[in-house]
């Protein structure tokens, strides 16, 4: 049996990224009609997550799947955290405010965090989840791969940056790959919940 999930989003690469992690889990994912816009007005990952499935779930009358993520730096008190997209105009400038920002802070110390959320139809949430990569900030870019923050952020484990690491290779150890991997276990009880 396969049931529909509408995520949240009209980005045709995070469709393909979420198609991804639940491949073989049942679940056929389709985009959100563009024109619906949900306001990421929470001050958490997790509430911004929510707050687009509740809403897009609601719209379509369908169960809805959404995430938001973002970079947390430790020096910088969790910043951008939520404001991670709207940090700068293109990647480049982001990266750019943040290395500046940072400067020659010796604390590195950063975290990628996705949190996920699932809504019915009548807007409740049902599941939640949350992922965390740990990780450090490179004080200039390395790797074409990704986007994002993906070429100063550094696994020392993997002495590679996210923009160095093949999709395969991210998918295992990501913020984003951590979440799905907690919430596939727990797909199946919204199925038996109906």
């Amino acid at each position: 049996m396969t049931k529909l999930l509408v995520v949240a989003t009209s980005n045709p690469g995070k469709l393909r990224e979420m198609q991804a992690y639940l491949a073989n889990s049942g679940w056929e994912l389709t985009l959100k009609p563009e024109e619906l816009e949900i306001e990421e007005t929470g001050d958490t990952f997790a509430a911004n997550a929510c707050l687009k499935a509740s809403g897009v779930a609601k719209a379509t009358g369908q169960l809805a799947i959404a995430d938001d993520s973002g970079l947390q730096v430790d020096a910088l008190n969790g910043v951008p955290g939520v404001y991670s997209a709207r940090y700068g105009k293109t990647d480049a400038d982001r990266i750019a405010r943040l290395l500046k920002e940072l400067g020659n802070e010796v604390n590195r110390q950063a975290q990628f965090v996705c949190a996920v959320a699932i809504a019915r139809p009548n807007g409740e949430i049902v599941l939640q989840c949350e992922g965390i990569c740990r990780g450090e900030i490179l004080h200039t870019p390395r790797g074409n791969g990704g986007f994002g923050y993906d070429p100063v952020f550094y696994l020392p484990e993997k002495q590679l940056t996210f923009a160095e690491m093949s999709p395969e290779e991210k998918k295992l150890v990501s913020h984003r790959g951590n979440a799905f991997a907690a919430l596939l276990p727990q797909l199946n009880t919204i199925l038996s919940a109906g």
